[in-house]
Formats: C-alpha cells, structure tokens, sequence
C-alpha cells in the first residue's frame, strides 16, 4: 500500500517571476511540466521541458505554503552542488531565490522509483550503490556538514519524552520495555558515529532505478556524516513498511554495506528511529503537510515490530 504523499502544487501554480526566474536559468521557455509524486512538500517536483527540448527536473516551494521549506531548498542546493560526480545524484544546474521562494533546477534522471513491496535486485541496486557512497571520499564541500550523532540527538531520545508524556495508544509491548528501549538509542547514538557521507532520507520516493540497472538518490537536504551503514538499515525499514515479512536480517549478513554494522549497532539504531518516529507521529501535522505525521506512525510501528523479532528475551508476556 502506498503512503498517501502530501498535496503538491503544479508548474503552473508557481508565480510568473518564479517560472520566469526558472527558465532564464534553463535557457528557454518551459512548453511542459510533468507533476512527479511522492514525498512530503507542499512545493512543485515537474520534469519540464524547454521549446529548446533541454529537459530538468524542478522543485520549488515559497513560505507561505510552509515556513520551513524554502530554507530546506537552500539546504538542498548547497549540498547537491558540492557533491561529487561519483556520488549517484542529480547535479544542480541552477537556484532561483528571491526571498519567499526557492526553487532547484537539477538534472533530469530517465528512472522510476522501486517497486512496492520492493523487488529483490532493486533492493540489491540501491545497496550496491549506497556502498560505493560510503567509499567515496568526502570532499572539501561537504566536510562541514553535521555529524549524524549531533543531527540524532534529539531524536533519539524521543523515549524519554513518551515516558514523560505517554501517548494513550502506546504500544503496551514498548512500554514494559521502556528502560531497555532508552539503553538500546543511547547505545545507537554513539554506534552512528563515523565518517561517511550519509544521504539520512533513503525510502522508495526518494530513489531512482535508471534503465541502466543503477539506483540514484533524489532529495538531499539532510545530509550528514557518519557510519557507513545508516543509510542501508534505513532501506530495509522502508522494505519492511511494504511488505512486514521481508527477512531483511538475511541481507544484514551478507551485503558488503553492512560490514561493521554489529548485531547491536542494529539493534541500537533501530530503537532510537523508532523513538523518533513514534514521539513525532504524535504531534499536529505541520503546515501543508497533513499526511506526514501517519506515514511516521506506519514507519515507527514497521521498526518496532522488526525489533520485537530481534529481541524476543525482552518481553516474554504470553499472549502478546
């Protein structure tokens, strides 16, 4: 079953100064934009195509439509610029910024987005291609972005706050398990520590299986730094959300992305994902995004029941 991805606008909904702005970057006038779906942002994602017959990719989004957005385009810009042709991604071709609106003109990649539930070799095309990120250097652009231990600590502590303040439908299996919940995301924390470059926003709408049997990843924003194999666990919990009876712990041990990953760095980080994802399901949508806050409850719910089959000494209730 699909996510119900929040509304977008279109092409032509845009502002004339901002498609105008769009096209002087592209050369030519945009004669058809192509609405793509899938993720969370309010903003437009078109393929267009120019009278000229360049073709690109745009997404633009102003504040109004959500506060937050455009500094996230910016984000995004700066990043996409600065990483490398090795790195399996769209290059920026141009920013539009006056202010209020942002849009990125990037690269338009011939793909389509993974099949779900996930099919086995495109599972393999989008681990094959996260390991050959996590061996490439990072360059000098990219050096100052956050860690992930500092982008996570927050998050991770997300159990904390739901022992505080306990949600009326928690989870009974998580609240008897609270205390071992809070160890396993502090220990997670620490294991996500390391220094490569990690895309932090891996799922099925945010990939690109190309013609040529290559996977490309759209949408980086939330780039961090940090162990190798972050990005590749955060796949086979979107697997999972498709389809609960993937045996993902088979591909653990034997994909090379996974090597130096340990039973509990597993274990770790899935508990701290899950605390993020359960506590911010919880709270009010934020503004043009109505859907979102029930696809983190779909996730939270995937992980936590990936973990109760990874930890079954936890909670030995009968019946549960």
């Amino acid at each position: 079953m699909q996510p119900e991805w929040s509304p977008r606008i279109s092409w032509t909904d845009l502002p004339g100064h901002v498609r105008e702005g769009i096209e002087q970057i592209l050369g030519s006038p945009v004669i058809e934009a192509r609405g793509q779906q899938g993720g969370f942002s309010p903003g437009t994602a078109d393929r267009v195509r120019t009278a000229t017959g360049r073709t690109a990719f745009v997404k633009a989004v102003g504040r109004q439509l959500n506060e937050h957005s455009p500094e996230i385009h910016r984000k995004e810009a700066a990043i996409a610029a600065a990483l490398p042709k090795s790195v399996p991604a769209p290059s920026l071709i141009g920013t539009f910024d006056d202010g209020e609106w942002v849009a990125l003109v990037l690269r338009d990649v011939e793909g389509r987005h993974p099949h779900v539930p996930w099919h086995d070799i495109e599972i393999q095309l989008v681990l094959d291609a996260l390991l050959k990120i996590a061996r490439t250097p990072l360059p000098t652009g990219l050096k100052r972005l956050p860690s992930l231990e500092a982008e996570l600590a927050d998050p991770f502590r997300g159990w904390t706050r739901i022992r505080r303040d306990t949600p009326k439908d928690c989870d009974p299996w998580v609240l008897r398990n609270l205390d071992t919940l809070e160890r396993l995301a502090e220990r997670g924390l620490r294991d996500v520590a390391g220094g490569s470059l990690a895309h932090t926003d891996v799922r099925a709408d945010n990939i690109l299986i190309t013609a040529a049997n290559g996977a490309v990843l759209v949408d980086w924003p939330w780039a961090a730094i940090g162990a190798p194999w972050v990005d590749a666990l955060t796949v086979l919990v979107n697997v999972r959300v498709f389809d609960a009876s993937f045996e993902a712990d088979a591909i653990l041990a034997s994909h090379g992305v996974f090597t130096g990953a340990s039973a509990d760095h597993v274990n770790g980080f899935l508990s701290g994902i899950a605390a993020y994802l359960i506590d911010a399901a919880r709270q009010p949508p934020p503004s043009g995004l109505p859907t979102l806050r029930a696809f983190q409850q779909r996730q939270g719910e995937t992980v936590i029941h990936w973990l109760r089959e990874r930890l079954p000494a936890a909670d030995s209730t009968p019946g549960d």
